[in-house]
């Protein structure tokens, strides 16, 4: 069967190293972002669950046993991978930390202020940790299409250059370079538009596991200062000196 002269493959052959390279990096993008899709679903996956399971931490008969409901339900990350048990050893952690050093300067601070900045510091290292490679998605999703733009102007000068060598327009001189540009802004916008799509996405999912944070931040707040957890099940987020 003969080959059909103005493929994919074909176009490639003919290509020059701008297009090839212009190519190269969209593959590259489009490679880094579906890395960075996956890995981050399956961990927000796995969030959901650690948060499903801080509901039933408050069912706990000790401390200690809702730590271990709160490990059980993601055996594969440590306490810093599993944000509602680094918040509860943090806490449990501040609060030994200021009972035992009533001498030094945090000391003198009322223990709910010591408390709600550690409790917020903790909130917001988990946030940054599930923050890590959305940057990736959102350079992809707003570059990737001038990228493959940049590569539809060179392809449409290659066929202004092959019409003006020729002195004719004829379909053979104009094919190969037209079709190179139409790919290219085919490929820029295939890379593009799943970065944009799971950017939002993955943000979306992450602001509520962000939200049941701070309402598991609150209920902590409580119990180490009063040794209950309120009964309110009304999300609250934790405030300087509240």
């Amino acid at each position: 069967m003969q080959d059909n002269p103005y493929g994919i493959a074909s176009l490639w052959a003919q290509s020059d190293g701008v297009i090839k390279g212009v190519a190269l990096i969209l593959l590259i993008m489009s490679v880094a972002s579906w890395c960075v899709i996956l890995i981050r679903a399956l961990h927000l996956w796995q969030l959901q669950k650690v948060a499903h399971a801080s509901r039933d931490f408050w069912h706990a008969q000790s401390f200690a046993q809702g730590l271990q409901i709160l490990s059980a339900a993601n055996q594969q990350y440590d306490s810093r991978g599993n944000p509602f048990r680094f918040l509860a050893d943090e806490g449990q952690a501040a609060l030994d930390h200021h009972s035992s050093h009533q001498d030094d300067l945090h000391g003198r601070l009322p223990l709910s202020d010591w408390l709600t900045s550690t409790l917020k510091g903790a909130i917001e290292q988990s946030s940054e940790q599930m923050q890590k490679g959305l940057a990736i998605l959102a350079s992809v999703g707003s570059t990737a299409p001038f990228v493959g733009l940049f590569g539809t102007v060179w392809g449409i000068y290659h066929a202004l250059v092959g019409i003006g060598a020729s002195g004719q327009a004829s379909i053979d001189k104009v094919a190969g370079p037209v079709g190179e540009a139409l790919i290219m802004t085919a490929f820029g916008l295939a890379v593009a538009i799943p970065a944009v799509l799971a950017y939002n996405a993955l943000s979306r999912g992450n602001k509520g596991i962000i939200s049941k944070l701070n309402r598991f931040a609150f209920q902590l707040h409580a119990y180490f200062l009063t040794g209950a957890a309120p009964k309110s099940a009304q999300v609250k987020t934790l405030r300087t000196g509240g």
